[in-house]
């Protein structure tokens, strides 16, 4: 329901999707044809988080940027969050990058739609973690 942000996870056997609408990640199978195959949950969302953009870390777990809830959050498989971080606007997507991909880049803005580009309120904003990222993209 309203596919967003998607990771290959560094084995290129599992697809995992942010399910904007349902507050879901939905993980897939990928078989050796690139079919996706024995789609499963990954994760449920509590309720105010919308997954959008969507990155993977070198543990498996997956920051989510939600714009509805100002945040991007830090989820293991099964919907266990052990990191939130508020940003001031709302946070679109979101990469591990920059020095042994260990820099978390959040893109945000008070909007979407023409009216971000009318404020021109879009920013790159980052913080460094601890666990760096993996997978792709």
């Amino acid at each position: 329901m309203f596919p967003n942000g998607t990771v290959i996870t560094p084995d290129g056997h599992t697809l995992i999707v942010a399910e904007s609408w349902e507050r879901r990640l939905t993980a897939f199978a990928i078989a050796p044809d690139g079919a996706l195959t024995q789609r499963r949950l990954w994760a449920h969302l509590e309720v105010g988080v919308t997954p959008d953009g969507i990155c993977l870390d070198a543990e498996g777990a997956i920051w989510v940027a939600s714009p509805s809830s100002s945040e991007v959050l830090r989820v293991h498989e099964g919907g266990r969050v052990t990191r939130r971080i508020k940003v001031a606007t709302r946070a679109y997507a979101c990469m591990l990058g920059g020095p042994g991909r260990g820099t978390l880049f959040v893109c945000t803005a008070a909007t979407h739609g023409e009216a971000t580009r009318a404020l021109m309120s879009g920013r790159i904003e980052w913080v460094s973690v601890d666990v760096p990222g993996t997978g792709l993209p």
